[in-house]
């Protein structure tokens, strides 16, 4: 997907601020039980596969229901998207909301998909 330069240039503000980890490293947290997986896209996209584990809370309303959802403001969450920029731009949210360990897992969904992380759900293909 080719993004508008507007876009790219909040995203890569974002990510001044905001820690990223490698899929490794999220399947090494969320396979310990130390980390929380977050879907951050959209529903359909959601529906047509995700990694194994992962909670979806889409980025339309991720700071609208994220504290019912998370109350722990320390809980270890790692967000993604479907490359590593919507989830970059929540990531940040819920940082300036008071969350202090939230990640944005670099690559996101596509990354998990070719360094073969575990995914359920249906798949087109």
């Amino acid at each position: 997907m080719k993004h508008s330069p507007g876009f790219l240039r909040l995203v890569e503000d974002a990510k001044k601020r905001v820690r990223e980890v490698s899929v490794d490293e999220a399947r090494r947290m969320t396979e310990s039980g130390k980390a929380r997986l977050i879907d951050v896209r959209e529903e359909s996209e959601w529906a047509a596969g995700h990694a194994r584990g992962a909670e979806h809370i889409g980025k339309g309303v991720i700071e609208r229901d994220i504290e019912q959802r998370v109350p722990d403001k320390n809980a270890e969450l790692i967000l993604y998207c479907g490359g590593g920029f919507r989830s970059a731009l929540s990531a940040e949210n819920l940082q300036k909301m008071g969350y202090r360990n939230v990640a944005s897992m670099a690559g996101g969904w596509r990354a998990w998909q070719e360094a073969g992380g575990p995914q359920e759900g249906s798949r087109p293909g």
